[in-house]
Protein backbone atom coordinates (compact mmCIF):
# COMPACT_ATOMS: atom_id res chain seq x y z
CA UNK A 1 0.00 0.00 0.00
CA UNK A 2 1.43 3.50 -0.83
CA UNK A 3 0.00 6.71 0.66
CA UNK A 4 0.80 10.35 -0.82
CA UNK A 5 -0.02 13.55 -0.43
CA UNK A 6 0.22 16.63 -1.61
CA UNK A 7 -0.51 20.07 -0.57
CA UNK A 8 -0.71 23.37 -2.72
CA UNK A 9 -1.98 27.18 -2.09
CA UNK A 10 -4.22 29.14 -4.54
CA UNK A 11 -5.13 33.02 -4.77
CA UNK A 12 -8.24 31.92 -6.55
CA UNK A 13 -11.38 31.21 -4.45
CA UNK A 14 -12.34 27.61 -2.61
CA UNK A 15 -15.52 28.02 -4.43
CA UNK A 16 -13.98 28.15 -7.90
CA UNK A 17 -11.31 26.03 -7.32
CA UNK A 18 -14.03 23.50 -5.90
CA UNK A 19 -15.84 24.01 -9.32
CA UNK A 20 -13.03 23.19 -11.83
CA UNK A 21 -11.91 20.07 -9.67
CA UNK A 22 -15.35 18.92 -9.43
CA UNK A 23 -16.72 19.49 -12.79
CA UNK A 24 -15.97 15.74 -14.65
CA UNK A 25 -17.78 17.30 -17.79
CA UNK A 26 -15.15 20.17 -18.51
CA UNK A 27 -11.60 18.00 -18.04
CA UNK A 28 -9.94 19.38 -21.08
CA UNK A 29 -7.30 21.52 -18.91
CA UNK A 30 -5.90 17.92 -17.31
CA UNK A 31 -2.74 16.93 -19.23
CA UNK A 32 -3.20 13.40 -18.72
CA UNK A 33 -6.93 12.36 -19.82
CA UNK A 34 -7.65 11.50 -23.24
CA UNK A 35 -11.53 11.59 -22.12
CA UNK A 36 -14.15 11.49 -18.74
CA UNK A 37 -17.09 8.93 -19.03
CA UNK A 38 -19.80 9.72 -17.00
CA UNK A 39 -22.55 7.76 -15.14
CA UNK A 40 -26.14 8.77 -15.54
CA UNK A 41 -26.20 10.22 -11.83
CA UNK A 42 -22.78 11.42 -12.20
CA UNK A 43 -21.50 9.58 -9.23
CA UNK A 44 -19.47 7.37 -11.10
CA UNK A 45 -16.99 8.13 -13.72
CA UNK A 46 -14.25 6.38 -15.59
CA UNK A 47 -11.09 8.40 -16.81
CA UNK A 48 -9.35 6.87 -19.76
CA UNK A 49 -5.46 8.56 -19.49
CA UNK A 50 -3.48 9.53 -22.65
CA UNK A 51 -1.86 5.86 -22.62
CA UNK A 52 -5.59 4.46 -22.75
CA UNK A 53 -5.44 3.23 -19.18
CA UNK A 54 -9.29 3.39 -17.39
CA UNK A 55 -9.76 4.09 -14.33
CA UNK A 56 -13.17 3.72 -12.29
CA UNK A 57 -14.07 6.02 -9.40
CA UNK A 58 -17.04 5.98 -6.99
CA UNK A 59 -17.85 9.08 -5.04
CA UNK A 60 -18.11 8.35 -1.80
CA UNK A 61 -17.67 12.11 -0.23
CA UNK A 62 -19.10 15.59 -2.04
CA UNK A 63 -19.19 17.98 0.53
CA UNK A 64 -19.17 21.50 -1.32
CA UNK A 65 -15.96 23.88 -0.61
CA UNK A 66 -14.72 21.13 1.46
CA UNK A 67 -14.15 17.99 1.18
CA UNK A 68 -14.60 15.80 -2.19
CA UNK A 69 -13.54 11.89 -2.11
CA UNK A 70 -13.90 8.35 -4.00
CA UNK A 71 -12.79 4.81 -4.86
CA UNK A 72 -10.63 3.74 -7.60
CA UNK A 73 -9.81 0.71 -9.81
CA UNK A 74 -8.13 -0.19 -12.55
CA UNK A 75 -6.54 -3.28 -13.83
CA UNK A 76 -3.30 -2.00 -11.96
CA UNK A 77 -4.45 -0.63 -8.60
CA UNK A 78 -7.18 -0.07 -6.56
CA UNK A 79 -7.65 2.81 -3.37
CA UNK A 80 -8.93 6.02 -2.39
CA UNK A 81 -8.40 9.53 -3.15
CA UNK A 82 -9.13 12.54 -0.52
CA UNK A 83 -9.79 16.15 -1.57
CA UNK A 84 -9.53 18.68 1.21
CA UNK A 85 -10.21 22.80 0.28
CA UNK A 86 -10.03 25.08 2.81
CA UNK A 87 -10.24 28.68 2.73
CA UNK A 88 -6.81 30.51 2.77
CA UNK A 89 -5.51 34.02 3.39
CA UNK A 90 -6.49 37.03 0.78
CA UNK A 91 -9.86 34.56 -0.64
CA UNK A 92 -7.36 32.09 -1.79
CA UNK A 93 -7.85 28.41 -1.26
CA UNK A 94 -5.85 25.79 0.12
CA UNK A 95 -5.76 22.40 -1.42
CA UNK A 96 -4.54 18.83 0.74
CA UNK A 97 -5.02 15.86 -1.79
CA UNK A 98 -4.17 12.29 -0.57
CA UNK A 99 -4.09 8.81 -2.35
CA UNK A 100 -4.14 5.81 -1.04
CA UNK A 101 -3.59 2.70 -3.08
CA UNK A 102 -2.70 -0.87 -3.32
CA UNK A 103 -1.11 -2.13 -6.46
CA UNK A 104 -1.79 -5.58 -8.22
CA UNK A 105 1.52 -6.31 -9.36
CA UNK A 106 4.97 -6.90 -6.87
CA UNK A 107 6.81 -5.13 -9.50
CA UNK A 108 4.99 -1.97 -9.46
CA UNK A 109 4.70 -1.27 -5.90
CA UNK A 110 8.29 -0.75 -6.34
CA UNK A 111 7.69 2.38 -8.36
CA UNK A 112 3.77 3.57 -7.35
CA UNK A 113 5.16 5.94 -4.21
CA UNK A 114 7.18 7.88 -7.11
CA UNK A 115 4.57 7.55 -9.97
CA UNK A 116 1.89 9.23 -7.56
CA UNK A 117 3.84 12.15 -6.57
CA UNK A 118 4.35 12.73 -10.46
CA UNK A 119 1.18 12.77 -11.02
CA UNK A 120 0.00 14.72 -8.26
CA UNK A 121 2.65 17.66 -9.15
CA UNK A 122 1.45 17.47 -12.58
CA UNK A 123 -2.39 17.90 -11.67
CA UNK A 124 -1.36 20.58 -9.00
CA UNK A 125 0.36 22.31 -12.25
CA UNK A 126 -2.59 21.79 -14.64
CA UNK A 127 -4.82 23.31 -12.13
CA UNK A 128 -2.50 26.35 -11.59
CA UNK A 129 -2.98 26.68 -15.67
CA UNK A 130 -6.78 26.52 -15.48
CA UNK A 131 -6.92 28.83 -12.85
CA UNK A 132 -4.52 31.13 -14.32
CA UNK A 133 -2.12 31.03 -11.25
CA UNK A 134 0.85 29.95 -14.06
CA UNK A 135 3.82 31.22 -13.61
Amino acid sequence: MAEVTIRAEFQTSVETVWNVVTDNERYGWRSDLEKIELSEDKNMFTEISRGGIKTDFTITEKKPFERYAFGMKNKNMQGRWIGKFVRGGNGGCIIEFTENVTVFSPVLNLFVKSYLKKQQKQYVKDLKKALGEEG
